[in-house]
C-alpha cells in the first residue's frame, strides 16, 4: 500500500540542495510535524547522474535511511523533468522549440523535448537506475514520474512524431483533410510530409490542426509517462505509480484520460485569488479531481465488465465495481503563499488548515506541499515552504505542526463525498476555445466551468466533475458550461439523460461544434437544439465591461444571442437594447426530463439563483440547507457514518446547526457549533 492508516503530510524535500547536517534536523523537525509522506529527487537529475552513465547514490542512500528511521515514507521521484546540462550540450536536437522556430537553451527546468528519441532513452536510463537500486527499499512508498508534464515543442522529431500520430487517428489524408476542412485557404494535403506542426504563420492557424496538436501532446506526455511507470512497476508491481498534475489552460493534457493510466491522481494546486476566490478555486480543484479518480474507476469498471473479467484496479486490490470513492491526493500546494498577478500573497492565519481540509473533504488522502525547506537560492528561492527562511521559529512552521495535529485527528474519514450536481468538463473543449478566430477572446470554457462551480458553491450543493459519456445515475442535475465539443456520442449521452428524467443545465455555445471544432449548422446550440428546444440564429459577444440586463434584475456579460423558442419556455428575457423581449433563459420539457438554456454568462447572484433554482426543480437539495451566509458545508459518508466539514469564510462569528463529534477538538455538538471567522469543524454526525 503506497499509504498506511494516517492521512498523507508532508511534501517537497530537496535534501541535495542541502548539507548533510541539515538532514537529521529535517527529520527531526518533520517528526515534530508529524509529516508521513516526502517527495524526494523531482530535480535532482545532475546530482544523480552527474556524468553519462555515471551513478551518484550515496548521498540519497543515506537520505532514505535517514527518513526510513525516521517512521518517514517516501514518494521517489525520477528526475526527467530537469535534465542536466550535459544531457543538453550532447543532444542539443532535444532543447524544445517554440512555434516562432527559436530553439531553446539550458538554464531552466524543462528544457527538454519529450518527442526525440534521446531524451526519452536518457529518461529510461535513469529511471531503470533509480528502480534497479530503490524498488524494495523499506521507506518507499509511492513512485512519482516525472513533474508537471506539460511542455510542448515544434522540432523536426516533433513534426515526425505528429504526422504518425495523425496517420493513426485518420487513417488517411481524406479523412483528416475532412476533418481540419483543407479546403478552405487552399490548405489541401495531398502528402503527409506537406503536414508539420502549427507553427507560427502568417495569419490564422488551423483550428482542427491546433486542435490535433494539443491532442497529439496530450499522449505523447503520456507515453513518456507509461514508458517509465511500466519500467517501475516491473521492478516491484507492490509499489504504486503516479505523476503530478499541474493545472492550466496551457497544459496539453487531457487529465480524465490519463487518470486511468496512473495509480493514483495526484494533483498540484496554486490557487490565485487572494480573496474568498481562493477558496472557491480550491473547492473546484478538489472536486475536478475527485471527479478524474472517479471517471478512471468507471471506465476500469466498464471495461472490466465487457471483457467479463474481474476490473484490474490501479492498486490491484479493488472491488469488482466502480470505486464509490476513488482515493486521490493533493501533491503540492503553497503553504503560506497565493501567487497572484505581479506579487505573492501572504496567507493569513489560519488559511493554510482551511485549504488543506478543504481538499481532504473533497476525497484528498491529505495534503503535501511544495516545499519542506526554503532554499536559500535558486530560482525558487522565495516560494513558500513548511519551514520558512525564517526557520522552525516562525508562524508558518508553527501552523504546519498544528496542521498535522489536525490531520491525525481525521484519519478515521472514509468514503464518498455527497453530490447531487454533476458538472460536465471537457478538455478538448478548453483547447479549442482557445483558438484565434473566434468570436471574441474572452471565450473559455474553464471560466465556464468555474463560473458555474462557484454559483453551486455559493448555493451550498455537492457537485462531482463528470466526463462526457460517465455514468449519471444519482445525478438530479447535469450542467454543461460551453461545452463546445459535442460528438454525436456525446449527444447521445445528454439526450438520454434528459430523456430518463435528469435534468439539464447548458450555456451558451454547448454543442456548437463537433469533436473536430467544424460547427454544426443550423443554428446554435447545435447537436442539442432539439433537447433544449431552441434555436440561436445570431450571437452578440459583448465588449470588456459591457454587459446586457435581464427582466428578472440581473445581468449578462460575455455572450448574447437572438434566440427562437422551438417548444421551450421563457424563464426570463432580456430587456433593453437591440435584444428586448427576447428570450435569454429557457426551460424545455422533454422526454421525461428538463433542459434549460443559458444565452448570456449571468451575473454572480443571478447564476447562484438560477442554478438554486434549476436544482431544486430537479429534486436536489443543499448539503446543509440551514448553513448560514459564508459556510461552506462537505459531507462525506462512509459505511453508516458521515462526517460533515465546515468552513467560516466570513470575518464574524457563524453559529450552525449540526450534532455530532467535533473531531479537532473531541467536543460533543448536540444543537449547533460556532464558527469563529476562518474557522473549521469535522463533525462525525449522529445517525438514526
Amino acid at each position: 500500500m503506497w499509504s498506511d492508516a494516517r492521512l498523507c503530510y508532508g511534501g517537497d524535500y530537496n535534501p541535495e540542495q542541502w548539507p548533510a547536517r541539515v538532514w537529521a534536523e529535517d527529520v527531526a523537525l518533520m517528526r515534530r510535524a508529524r509529516v508521513n509522506l516526502v517527495t524526494v529527487g523531482v530535480f535532482a537529475w545532475s546530482r544523480l547522474e552527474p556524468a553519462p552513465g555515471r551513478y551518484t547514490f550515496d548521498w540519497l542512500d543515506q537520505v532514505l535511511d535517514l527518513l526510513h528511521g525516521g517512521g518517514i515514507r517516501v514518494a521517489l521521484a525520477t528526475p526527467t523533468a530537469s535534465p542536466p546540462p550535459w544531457f543538453s550540450l550532447a543532444h542539443p536536437g532535444a532543447l524544445p522549440v517554440t512555434a516562432d522556430g527559436v530553439r531553446l537553451h539550458h538554464g531552466s527546468r524543462d528544457t527538454y523535448c519529450a518527442a526525440t528519441p534521446a531524451y526519452r532513452e536518457a529518461a529510461l536510463r535513469i529511471a531503470g537506475a533509480l528502480a534497479d537500486r530503490y524498488a524494495h527499499h523499506p521507506a518507499l512508498a509511492l513512485w512519482h514520474v516525472h513533474n508537471e508534464y506539460g511542455t510542448t515543442c515544434h522540432c523536426e522529431h516533433t513534426a515526425r512524431a505528429y504526422r504518425r500520430w495523425l496517420a493513426d487517428r485518420h487513417g488517411d489524408l481524406a479523412t483528416l483533410n475532412d476533418a481540419w476542412t483543407t479546403s478552405f485557404w487552399s490548405q489541401h494535403y495531398s502528402d503527409w510530409a506537406q503536414i508539420s506542426t502549427p507553427r507560427a504563420t502568417q495569419y490564422l492557424a488551423n483550428p482542427g490542426q491546433l486542435l490535433d496538436f494539443r491532442r497529439f501532446w496530450s499522449d505523447t506526455l503520456l507515453a513518456a509517462y507509461a514508458e517509465q511507470r511500466d519500467l517501475l512497476r516491473a521492478a516491484n508491481p507492490a509499489i504504486p505509480v503516479t505523476t503530478n498534475y499541474v493545472l492550466g489552460d496551457w497544459v496539453p493534457v487531457d487529465h480524465a484520460r490519463w487518470a486511468g493510466e496512473v495509480d493514483l491522481v495526484a494533483v498540484d494546486h496554486y490557487p490565485s485569488a487572494v480573496d474568498v476566490g481562493a477558496e472557491e478555486q480550491t473547492a473546484l480543484v478538489g472536486d475536478l479531481a475527485r471527479g478524474w479518480a472517479r471517471h478512471a474507476a468507471a471506465r476500469r469498471h466498464a471495461t472490466a465488465t465487457a471483457a467479463g473479467d474481474p476490473p484490474a484496479a490501479p492498486d490491484r486490490g479493488a472491488p469488482a465495481r466502480p470505486d464509490p470513492a476513488p482515493t486521490w491526493l493533493l501533491t503540492e500546494s503553497a503553504p503560506n503563499q497565493i501567487h497572484t498577478t505581479g506579487r505573492m500573497h501572504t496567507k493569513e492565519p489560519g488559511r493554510m488548515l482551511r485549504h488543506s481540509l478543504a481538499h481532504v473533504a473533497r476525497g484528498s488522502h491529505g495534503a503535501m506541499f511544495f516545499q519542506w525547506r526554503a532554499p536559500a537560492g535558486g530560482a525558487e528561492r522565495f516560494h513558500s515552504a513548511l519551514v520558512p527562511h525564517a526557520g522552525p521559529d516562525s508562524r508558518v512552521f508553527r501552523e504546519a505542526v498544528d496542521l498535522g495535529a489536525a490531520l491525525e485527528r481525521l484519519t478515521e474519514i472514509r468514503g464518498t463525498v455527497e453530490a447531487s450536481v454533476a458538472l460536465a468538463v471537457d478538455a478538448a473543449s478548453g483547447w479549442a476555445l482557445r483558438h484565434p478566430g473566434l468570436p471574441s477572446t474572452r471565450l473559455d470554457h474553464h471560466d465556464e466551468v468555474a463560473a458555474a462551480h462557484r454559483a453551486l458553491w455559493h448555493a451550498g450543493y455537492g457537485c462531482d466533475v463528470v466526463v462526457p459519456g460517465d455514468p449519471l445515475d444519482g445525478y438530479r442535475l447535469l450542467v454543461l458550461p460551453a461545452l463546445y465539443l459535442v460528438s454525436d456520442a456525446t449527444t447521445g449521452w445528454v439526450r438520454e439523460h434528459v430523456q430518463r428524467g435528469g435534468h439539464l443545465l447548458a450555456t451558451y455555445l454547448s454543442g456548437a461544434a463537433d469533436e473536430h471544432a467544424r460547427v454544426r449548422l443550423g443554428g446554435y446550440p447545435g447537436a442539442l437544439r432539439d433537447v433544449l428546444g431552441v434555436r440561436a440564429e445570431e450571437f452578440h459577444p459583448l465588449a470588456d465591461g459591457d454587459h446586457v440586463r435581464l427582466a428578472d434584475g440581473g445581468t449578462g456579460r460575455i455572450w448574447a444571442e437572438t434566440l427562437h423558442l422551438a417548444g421551450a419556455d421563457v424563464v426570463t428575457s432580456y430587456a433593453g437594447g437591440l435584444l428586448d423581449g427576447r428570450p435569454a433563459v429557457t426551460r424545455h420539457r422533454s422526454g421525461a426530463g428538463t433542459a434549460w438554456y443559458v444565452s448570456t454568462r449571468p451575473d454572480d447572484d443571478t447564476y447562484r439563483r438560477l442554478l438554486d433554482r434549476a436544482a431544486q426543480a430537479a429534486g436536489a437539495t443543499p448539503v446543509h440547507p440551514d448553513a448560514p451566509a459564508g459556510i461552506e458545508a462537505v459531507r462525506r459518508r462512509g459505511d453508516g457514518v458521515s462526517w460533515l466539514f465546515l468552513f467560516n469564510h466570513t470575518d464574524r462569528d457563524r453559529r450552525v446547526p449540526a450534532r455530532g463529534a467535533e473531531l479537532l477538538t473531541g467536543v460533543r455538538i448536540d444543537e449547533a457549533v460556532t464558527l469563529p471567522p476562518g474557522g473549521v469543524a469535522v463533525l462525525r454526525e449522529r445517525t438514526g
